[in-house]
């Protein structure tokens, strides 16, 4: 019950980042938002590990691995993803998005030993897309420049999905605030760069008070808390059910929209929600003997 529990915690803080993102992004730049965001979690994490005097990894090996999965979670995924939604919808985004799962159960079959591919947790898994699809159905169109952005934003998911299927794999020895600090030192740098030639000087934006409390929420809540107990999880329920609380965000996100920025909450999102819920248990219940 206790990764029951950790699981449904992280979930519902995962869905809340959407929300303190739109917040965010409305007065800040997204790459030099995402970039603050990570300076604050390293600047809150580095103190923590120092402190608990931490064990660090003793070989080059886990070294490459901390820092290669940190660039595609927190530099390719996310400069992937935010050049891509430039061009599409946020519910193509969504849907796009929403694939992760999937793209680790395929990566996790051939690479994990323990997490086969099954045709119960494919069908879980497109039930769950296909839920997504049905909750922004309106919004599944393309414009000009749509396909380069999709392309984008599927291949940002593919990063996360072989990111956690490679720790899974090789880290399961590593401490997840050693995980967390070393990813996000590592997808800092890509930010950086993409943030400073792209969107100009940092310190001439204009922060507001808004995106000052999002950027401070996401930094705490996600980046530090959000994803250590990612890390935590990841060799207890495995990356595919770790992936699959993807599937369970988006209408929660949806649910928070409604109560807080007053946006519409229409009737197909009950019907996508209810495919979603019947996704997750196709995916993650327990085999039968």
């Amino acid at each position: 019950m206790g990764v029951v529990f950790v699981w449904i915690l992280t979930c519902l803080i995962w869905s809340t980042v959407w929300l303190f993102i739109k917040l965010g992004v409305k007065d800040v730049p997204p790459v030099t938002f995402a970039m603050v965001r990570l300076i604050i979690a390293i600047c809150v994490m580095a103190p923590i590990v120092w402190a608990m005097k931490t064990p660090f990894p003793r070989t080059a090996r886990q070294w490459r691995l901390i820092l290669g999965t940190g660039f595609l979670l927190l530099g390719v995924n996310y400069g992937l993803l935010f050049w891509g939604a430039q061009f599409i919808s946020s519910g193509l985004t969504a849907v796009l998005q929403s694939v992760t799962p999937a793209m680790a159960l395929v990566f996790a079959h051939y690479l994990l030993h323990d997490e086969p591919m099954t045709a119960r947790k494919m069908s879980g898994l497109l039930l769950g897309v296909a839920g997504i699809a049905v909750i922004y159905w309106d919004q599944l169109h393309f414009g000009g420049r749509a396909l380069a952005g999709s392309i984008a934003v599927t291949l940002a998911a593919v990063c996360v999905a072989y990111a956690y299927v490679m720790m899974r794999r090789s880290g399961r020895d590593l401490h997840p605030s050693v995980i967390t600090s070393g990813q996000m030192i590592a997808g800092l740098v890509p930010l950086v760069v993409y943030a400073l030639t792209v969107e100009g000087n940092p310190f001439e934006v204009r922060w507001t008070r808004a995106a000052m409390v999002s950027v401070v929420y996401l930094a705490l809540m996600g980046s530090v808390l959000a994803a250590w107990l990612n890390y935590w999880l990841l060799p207890r329920v495995g990356a595919v059910n770790l992936l699959v609380m993807g599937l369970v965000e988006p209408p929660i996100a949806i649910a928070l929209g409604a109560w807080f920025l007053d946006e519409r909450l229409q009737a197909r999102t009950l019907t996508g929600s209810a495919m979603i819920l019947a996704s997750v248990w196709l995916s993650m219940a327990p085999r039968r003997n």
